[in-house]
């Protein structure tokens, strides 16, 4: 019987974050998905990452969410709730503390999403011609 080596259950379980990371995961969950006790599995995740898996989560929500922000014109809250946090002030502060702005000043830095959308040509002339109409469907027809 070969067994794997810890760090192939960690990365398991870095895997079910960067999966997952809008779901409500817990380090207990996560230690499960490694196979390892709660305590043992944040040591060693610590040692082969570098940082806490709670840290790694959180990093991973908010580069989402920084992708949102800069990609969509969805409402802040929405965002938030969306990449797996449910508090909008525990957000807006890691947000902060990661990216040096605010969410919405992060936004502010970025243009539109609808100025950035991309619409084919063949749609923009389909929509942009003049509509005529000659078989004039817009009458009633004589009543006789």
């Amino acid at each position: 019987m070969v067994i794997a080596p810890p760090a192939r259950h960690l990365l398991r379980a870095r895997d079910l974050a960067d999966a997952r990371y809008f779901e409500p995961l817990t380090v207990d969950v996560m230690a499960r998905a490694a196979g390892l006790s709660r305590a043992h599995f944040s040591r060693e995740f610590r040692r082969a990452f570098g940082e806490t898996p709670h840290a790694y989560l959180l990093t991973r929500r908010l580069e989402r969410a920084a992708g949102l922000l800069r990609g969509t014109d969805r409402p802040i809250v929405d965002v938030c709730l969306s990449v797996g946090l449910t508090s909008l002030g525990s957000f807006t502060t890691s947000f902060t503390r990661t990216y040096g702005l605010s969410p919405a000043a992060y936004r502010a830095m970025h243009p539109s999403a609808a100025d950035a959308a991309m619409v084919p040509t063949c749609i923009l002339r389909a929509f942009g011609r003049p509509q005529r109409r000659t078989f004039r469907e817009d009458k009633a027809p004589d009543a006789d």
